[in-house]
């Protein structure tokens, strides 16, 4: 196994979005996730808490259908179907996730007015969630990261804890994507640019065997 993936204690596997309404097809990372979840010192989640009406919901705009951009006052926002509203099973973690040692849950996407992709920015790109902080605090430096979706959520995370300083790497087959137009594929393009790695759960030892 490479050195570099050797998790210790300055590292953090942070698990973004696996909640219900996202799990079509994206259920199928729960057991990488659970695998990783046993052995790295340090795990955190992230959850979509959307009020109801929120501006990046299709719905919030008469005549606009999901998929389609709004011009929000931050720039451009997807719109999307209803979804991970506050208090609803939707919201929910997905029930077969094993993460009891989770030491933080982060919420994001609960104002109203701005949508919030990246587990460390809001969509405006300046309105920070509190995470890099924390994170510095507790003296990590590197994150791997799992989750929903590979072109989204995944991606605007990694990017930005990538330019806060943090060493990142993304588990391939631990995050499944929407694919909007390749977005995908853009987005493995886009990160390799910023200097993420991209890697698999096979190359990150299971210190309870190795």
């Amino acid at each position: 196994m490479p050195e570099s993936t050797q998790q210790g204690e300055n590292d953090v596997l942070l698990v973004v979005d696996v909640q219900n309404d996202f799990c079509t097809g994206g259920d199928e990372v729960v057991p990488v996730i659970n695998r990783l979840a046993r052995i790295f010192p340090h795990v955190i989640l992230t959850q979509d808490w959307h009020p109801e009406g929120h501006q990046s919901f299709a719905s919030s705009h008469d005549g606009k259908k999901p998929f389609e951009i709004f011009k929000a006052s931050y720039g451009d926002q997807v719109l999307w179907p209803d979804h991970c509203v506050q208090g609803t099973s939707g919201a929910d973690f997905h029930p077969a996730l094993q993460l009891a040692g989770g030491e933080l849950i982060l919420r994001k996407g609960f104002r109203r007015e701005i949508d919030s992709y990246s587990a460390f920015y809001e969509n405006d790109k300046k309105t920070a969630t509190g995470l890099a902080g924390y994170l510095l605090e507790r003296c990590i430096k590197r994150l791997f990261i799992t989750g929903l979706a590979t072109d989204f959520c995944v991606f605007y995370s990694a990017v930005d804890g990538k330019s806060l300083g943090f060493e990142v790497f993304v588990i391939e087959d631990g995050c499944r994507g929407i694919d909007m137009e390749n977005s995908v594929k853009a987005a493995w393009e886009m990160m390799e640019k910023a200097g993420v790695k991209r890697i698999g759960e096979s190359e990150i030892p299971d210190t309870a065997t190795a």
